[in-house]
């Protein structure tokens, strides 16, 4: 099994760049369901995103699946990584705000590892566990509820939370199904199954052709959230994947809610409360169980020098 490599300041940089795409998704989100219901803002996401990439893949020369039942694993993808989760947070971000909707999405590392030991793909660690309990500890702090509303927050919350738990099946399917597909061709051909159904549920439940005009501030969170949220956060997401490795690119979810709650805060007027702070770093200390390497670094740090201490006290 092979250590988390050291990354250097050009992919920092594209870390810090892909938590402000990510976090700034959020921040979209959360203008465009003002006035439009969350299926469509997913349909309009999928869609723009789908074709930006689409024209990026055929410009490049990659070839897509030429036999239906080819694409039967970006359905499966679409409908985990995509469909489901943007669904759920797009729903759940009419009853939360920005901020708590990105805190709980930091959870999706937490429940990735409980799937991954759950179908024997990796092993439940002991530093992998008690990062899951605090995980967990984090959520019941942001949970708390607002007496004004406290059924809807804690359904927003809950749909945010069952979109992590589609996002670590994605992770799952990915790894058995696609690892060895090229990454801008997986991200597109999810993407256009996503579309796909999206399109097919939208016309069923939301008809947005009989839906009034978005004013022009809904189309550029759309077009934001296509552009900047989606197509090219999933370029530079398989950028740090290739040149990093998976378990760096994970750290992103240590960096996404710093974002979001600034955006929400400052954009949208959205107060940080102090127990969602709290909830926030409680997530954040479970991911780095989870990750591993900074406790790694601290012990050996200590080892060091309680064996250079011992020497010098040696005869």
């Amino acid at each position: 099994m092979q250590q988390p490599k050291t990354m250097n300041l050009t992919e920092w940089g594209l870390l810090v760049l892909l938590s402000v795409l990510w976090g700034g998704a959020f921040f979209f989100v959360g203008v465009a369901v003002v006035e439009l219901p969350p299926l469509t803002v997913v349909l309009a996401r999928v869609g723009i995103a789908a074709a930006i990439l689409l024209g990026l893949t055929l410009l490049l020369g990659h070839a897509l699946p030429r036999r239906l039942s080819a694409w039967t694993p970006f359905l499966v993808m679409g409908l985990l990584n995509n469909a489901v989760p943007f669904s759920f947070l797009n729903a759940g971000q009419t009853m939360v705000s920005v901020g708590l909707a990105s805190i709980i999405n930091g959870m999706t590392p937490l429940f990735t590892a409980l799937i991954m030991a759950s179908f024997r793909e990796e092993r439940l660690t002991m530093l992998r566990a008690v990062g899951v309990a605090l995980g967990v500890a984090g959520v019941v702090f942001i949970s708390r509820p607002d007496a004004s509303m406290a059924d809807a927050r804690l359904l927003g919350i809950g749909l945010c939370l069952a979109a992590t738990l589609s996002y670590g099946f994605a992770a799952l399917w990915g790894r058995r199904h696609l690892a060895d597909v090229p990454p801008l061709t997986s991200a597109t051909c999810q993407l256009l199954t996503s579309t796909f159904v999206m399109s097919v549920v939208c016309a069923i439940f939301d008809r947005p052709w009989a839906l009034p005009m978005p004013s022009p501030e809904i189309w550029m969170a759309l077009f934001g959230l296509a552009l900047f949220g989606t197509a090219i956060a999933y370029v530079v997401f398989f950028e740090i994947l290739t040149r990093a490795g998976a378990s760096n690119v994970m750290l992103v979810t240590l960096l996404i809610p710093v974002t979001a709650l600034l955006l929400g805060n400052v954009f949208l007027g959205e107060s940080i409360r102090g127990y969602e702070l709290a909830g926030a770093a409680t997530i954040g200390l479970g991911l780095l169980f989870i990750d591993g390497r900074l406790l790694r670094w601290v012990v050996r740090v200590i080892s060091e020098r309680l064996v250079g201490s011992g020497r010098r006290q040696g005869p």
